[in-house]
């Protein structure tokens, strides 16, 4: 299959900037896949499109502050450093004395930006030497692992001097404090519990404490589980086939509730309606290496979801709009129909609706 046969014209004044003035308030596109019909709605009328005894699962990744701007300690050059995942702290590795002397230390994968390669041995500051990464491995495509240190937990420092990781097509300078202040309460759903994510969940980003209230009353049940997304959700497929493409991999767990949850649903003849690509990758994930079933665990998925592909456990899925000829709109393309999908983006081009993490929605039913 052709990753071209994915593509589509997106005019750049689609792609939002700013999150809906309001949260709760977005444009939904439904989309109806027993007839290919589509509704033009807003988010809060998910509650009419949800049946008694539905499940909705969510992704509670919480994302942290982990972009960081600061400087070569050697040259003064900028630097710019995205944290992926923790790793192992590096046995038999020589710390420089300024970075060995600080109480707190912490190894990271992390992804850096700068005017010369990162070599093993180069330390970094950040905030005014609050914190400091020196290289111990460098792998390629910018990727290098760093010992991060400084007088208090990582965290706690990252959440004085970290800049919230809005993905590359949302234009930012990291100068004006206010969007700042206001990509940290946007950029993160209203439920995210557990820190590890450098990129939201963003089908999430929409719901409201009233909208669930709403589905409860109208019993629909919600469960969760937990996909640190990583940057590989943004990673363009540059194979000429899809088929080539490798997905990079995302921690996940399932909690035993969750699993209980799925397994209920489906006895009563409920649906399962993920939020977001990341529910589905979990749900999928778990269920392929189980026989189908969804059981409490924890790992790292690699599924790659491209059409033909049979969903085990996903009915129905809430999504934002993909950019052209990535994973993701292929994974609703498997779920909805290639054609269907491309039919809907044009529908919602022409309609005015705004695309990707800061955009407006879809329901695939």
């Amino acid at each position: 299959m052709k990753t071209s046969d994915f593509d589509y014209e997106l005019p750049p004044e689609r792609i939002a900037q700013e999150p809906a003035t309001v949260r709760g308030t977005e444009r939904m596109l439904v989309l109806d896949r027993a007839d290919g019909s589509f509704a033009h709605r807003h988010i809060a009328d998910i509650v009419e499109y949800l049946n008694p005894g539905d499940l909705l699962v969510v992704n509670d990744t919480r994302v942290f502050p982990a972009r960081l701007k600061g400087t070569w300690r050697d040259t003064g050059g900028a630097v710019e450093t995205l944290l992926l995942e923790p790793r192992p702290f590096p046995a038999g590795v020589s710390l420089d004395a300024a970075v060995a002397s600080m109480p707190e230390q912490a190894c990271w994968r992390c992804l850096a930006g700068s005017g010369r390669p990162a070599r093993p041995g180069q330390v970094a500051t950040f905030g005014d030497g609050v914190l400091l990464a020196e290289v111990t491995e460098r792998f390629g495509d910018g990727v290098c692992e760093f010992v991060l240190a400084g007088n208090e937990p990582l965290m706690d420092v990252l959440d004085k001097i970290g800049l919230t990781p809005v993905p590359p097509y949302i234009h930012r300078d990291g100068n004006d404090p206010e969007q700042a202040r206001l990509d940290r309460e946007r950029y993160q759903t209203i439920y995210a519990r557990e820190t590890g994510a450098v990129a939201a969940p963003t089908a999430g980003l929409h719901f409201t404490e009233a909208i669930f209230a709403a589905l409860e009353a109208k019993g629909v049940r919600r469960a969760s589980v937990t996909l640190h997304v990583g940057p590989g959700t943004f990673k363009p497929v540059k194979t000429a086939t899809v088929e080539e493409h490798v997905m990079d991999a995302e921690r996940y767990s399932v909690p035993g509730e969750t699993a209980k949850a799925i397994a209920d649903c489906k006895a009563r003849g409920g649906r399962v309606v993920a939020v977001g690509s990341t529910s589905v990758r979990t749900l999928e994930t778990v269920a392929a290496e189980h026989d189908g079933q969804v059981v409490p665990c924890s790992g790292s998925s690699r599924i790659f979801i491209y059409p033909p592909y049979a969903f085990r456990v996903v009915d129905a899925m809430l999504t934002n709009f993909h950019l052209p000829q990535s994973t993701l709109i292929m994974m609703v393309s498997a779920l909805a129909g290639r054609e269907r999908i491309l039919a809907a983006y044009r529908e919602a081009v022409e309609r005015r609706y705004m695309f990707f993490s800061y955009g407006d929605c879809m329901l695939i039913l």
